[in-house]
């Protein structure tokens, strides 16, 4: 099996060369890629990527900003791996954890993994922004009667025809409800793996904002107000 990490960049001159060599450092129980895909930035991330010197490594510019949604998006289509997880490049999550998330998946337990964050003082944004997290990821439990542990998470690891099969319209944030959603309509269950999680502030970069809780609301409701799939999920991931 062959894994393509899928890595969304925008103005992250001072973190993204520290993230990918945190991610080509891990020992992975099986070929990756890391697609990354400049996302439009202004600073130096184009010029720090075109250094980084690694096989296991391509690098797909957009000639401007157009959101992480549409940036997965362009990943997800040239990824040549059987399976994809998303890694931000904001340094938040660890790439140690990926193996982990794979290891359900090697062992037949299950064919979506998300990486479950616990929060606690020290790895907190802040208050709201835990709240308004765990607000969403209720709202889609009690919509979709599921009992899923971390919407918002950036780890989801799924099989990369599965995820192009979701055909995920959402060009910012609003694309991690639009997945999970569209998975929780399917009844599909993604199986929930503890992860470590740091998150970095406003004055580090923090892009996300309370606006996006509000469209990850709206866009579960839209996804539940959906007639859902006739077909078996598991058996037929191309149905829309």
């Amino acid at each position: 099996m062959q894994l393509s990490i899928l890595m969304p960049v925008y103005n992250e001159e001072e973190r993204v060369a520290e993230a990918l060599k945190q991610a080509l450092a891990v020992q992975y129980p099986c070929e990756i890629e890391i697609v990354v895909v400049d996302d439009g930035s202004t600073d130096d991330t184009a010029q720090i990527l075109r250094g980084v010197d690694d096989a296991r490594l391509r690098v797909v510019t957009h000639p401007r900003n157009i959101g992480k949604g549409a940036a997965i998006r362009t990943a997800v289509a040239g990824a040549r791996g059987e399976y994809m997880v998303i890694l931000d490049a904001d340094l938040e999550y660890d790439p140690q954890d990926i193996p982990r998330l794979l290891a359900p998946v090697l062992d037949g337990s299950a064919t979506v993994v998300y990486g479950n964050r616990t929060f606690g003082s020290h790895s907190a944004y802040s208050f709201w922004y835990v709240v308004g997290n765990r607000g969403v990821t209720t709202a889609a439990n009690m919509l979709f009667n599921s009992y899923i542990g971390d919407l918002e998470t950036c780890f989801k690891l799924m099989p990369v025809e599965l995820y192009r099969s979701l055909d995920i319209r959402s060009r910012g944030f609003g694309m991690e409800a639009e997945v999970t959603g569209k998975l929780l309509r399917r009844q599909i269950r993604p199986y929930d793996v503890p992860i470590t999680y740091r998150a970095r502030g406003r004055d580090e970069g923090k892009k996300i904002t309370w606006r996006d809780g509000v469209e990850a609301l709206w866009i579960l409701g839209r996804e539940r107000a959906r007639r859902r799939p006739s077909d078996n999920p598991v058996n037929s991931l191309a149905d829309q």
